[in-house]
């Protein structure tokens, strides 16, 4: 993906591809090790290399003299026109290492010219170039950057590198995510590195940037997502906390980025499908699409989702999450009874997962849908099965923890729900799916007859936005548990006014419950406010 990578510092050219340094293009002699030092310090320049570093990477940790470096290092030197008096290229830090300081700017193939950073942090002007083509795949892609570390951090230093190294890792989990190496993306240090210079010389769409920062007793970390094709920034966050406590919170957050991303940019990916005309939609597109249409839980909305999915599968019949959003919509369909056959819905919800686990068995939205459609059957130890397995492939996937705290609930587990509850919330506090999450606090409070607790959570899911009418009955019934029957009526109005034929066995098909006693209750408080 990144091609041949070249380092240009004034009339000098360091092509690692080609183990080749050329001075105003013209190849130089250079011996081996003395390329690899130079490699070595122009590949760190933000940083002083020591000695011993030196010694493990040209040497492979032979014992060799101080005098074979010096040798190497005033060859190199002499290969710059620099000499030990000037230290125009190569700087020496008494008694530790050495520092590259040049002007370097990272070309591509000779053509794309970046200002990357100076040894000293200087600007350079990017040169004009050619702008090459984002990926052709339609998958999105990013770049995770180091993050610039600003002001004097002392021993927090290691999270500018540490964060955005776990964010690559994790993000690499994310099977509809491309994410370019860290061997690549770690490149571009510096000061004023343009994300649409990054997009062109990595092929990507999306470019993720951040600052660590330290003000006083306060040390800062902020994040930025930006579409490289214009600039423009999609997502932007900052995270404070006292200096010297911010690894107790790194793990946080981490995950707070992770759950970002995971939902700003589909986000961003549906909104630019819009601006295009359908019929020329790619697969990815069309998928994204659908994902803005499914997660509205109406009929009207799942049935233009089916459409999108079904295209996305017509323009490739291997897209595995594709399938499952064909899932998700069966799901739906039978969960909110909007047809006259709930068990072929489920029947097609099963299959259609089935589908997307043999192409891609590591996905973790694919094990979503298939354990959703057990949980849909009442079988909820397989369920758990698939919705634990989704949630191991990817740690911070909100609805992934979310599903499988619900299946607990029904099962039983209520305070290994809660605890995923909570967890789902902290980490996707703008996810589509959150009024759900309220609602499910809801009834694990129903499940320990703490009624109180679970009318104040079920109301509050129930006034979200995006929440269906099975989300009114859990209203309902939490308000007249809790002594409110007014309150449940008027919830239970409001559920019968968007699907008069909504039963109490249509809530519980949706709502496997294990524990009879917690089916009793809601039952009754159902029937007291109207429903058969």
């Amino acid at each position: 993906m990144l091609g041949n990578m070249i380092y240009s510092f004034d009339a000098f050219e360091l092509d690692l591809a080609r183990v080749e340094l050329r001075e105003n293009g013209q190849p130089c002699n250079v011996e081996p090790q003395v390329f690899a030092l130079l490699a070595l310090l122009v590949e760190n320049r933000e940083r002083m290399v020591s000695k011993e570093e030196i010694f493990e990477k040209i040497w492979h940790g032979r014992i060799v003299t101080d005098s074979a470096l010096s040798t190497r290092i005033k060859k190199a030197r002499q290969l710059l026109g620099d000499d030990g008096r000037s230290q125009n290229y190569i700087r020496t830090v008494h008694g530790q290492g050495l520092r590259f300081v040049g002007n370097v700017r990272l070309q591509h193939d000779s053509a794309d010219d970046l200002h990357v950073t100076g040894g000293d942090g200087e600007n350079v002007a990017a040169q004009p170039g050619q702008d090459a083509e984002l990926a052709t795949e339609s998958r999105p892609s990013i770049a995770v950057l180091p993050f610039r570390s600003l002001g004097n951090i002392g021993e927090d230093v290691t999270i500018a590198d540490g964060i955005p190294h776990e964010l690559i890792t994790e993000l690499a989990r994310l099977r509809w995510l491309f994410v370019v190496a860290r061997g690549s993306s770690f490149r571009f240090r510096g000061e004023d590195v343009d994300p649409r210079d990054v997009g062109r010389l990595l092929n990507v769409r999306y470019c993720l940037a951040g600052t660590v920062e330290v003000s006083g007793k306060q040390l800062t970390v902020s994040a930025e997502l930006v579409d490289t094709g214009g600039g423009d920034v999609v997502w932007a966050e900052r995270y404070s906390n006292l200096v010297g406590a911010v690894h107790e919170i790194r793990a946080e957050i981490r995950d707070s980025i992770l759950a970002s991303l995971e939902i700003q940019i589909p986000l961003h990916e549906a909104a630019n499908a819009r601006l295009r005309d359908p019929k020329n939609l790619d697969a990815w597109s069309a998928y994204h699409l659908g994902l803005q249409h499914i997660y509205r839980f109406n009929k009207k909305d799942n049935a233009i989702a089916a459409q999108l999915f079904g295209q996305a599968v017509g323009q490739d019949p291997n897209f595995a999450r594709a399938h499952a959003g064909l899932s998700f919509v069966h799901f739906q369909t039978a969960f909110l009874r909007q047809s006259d056959d709930p068990p072929r819905d489920l029947a097609l919800a099963r299959s259609h997962a089935q589908t997307g686990v043999d192409i891609d068995p590591l996905d973790p939205f694919v094990n979503f849908t298939m354990g959703r459609s057990y949980w849909l059957e009442g079988d909820l130890d397989r369920a758990l099965v698939w919705l634990e397995r989704s949630t191991s492939l990817s740690p911070n996937f909100a609805q992934g923890i979310y599903a499988r705290a619900w299946t607990e609930t029904m099962a039983g587990s209520v305070h290994k729900a809660r605890e995923h509850l909570d967890l789902a919330m902290r980490l996707s506090p703008l996810d589509p799916l959150y009024y759900a999450m309220l609602a499910a606090r809801g009834l694990t409070h129903i499940e320990l007859s703490e009624d109180t607790e679970a009318a104040e959570w079920a109301d509050r899911g129930a006034r979200s936005p995006g929440a269906h009418p099975l989300i009114a009955m859990i209203a309902a019934a939490a308000q007249t548990l809790a002594g409110d029957r007014d309150r449940g009526k008027g919830w239970a109005d409001d559920a019968r006014a968007r699907n008069p034929a909504l039963t109490r066995d249509d809530f519980f098909s949706a709502f496997p419950m294990k524990s009879d006693t917690t089916r009793g209750r809601v039952s009754s408080a159902l029937k007291l406010v109207g429903f058969r």
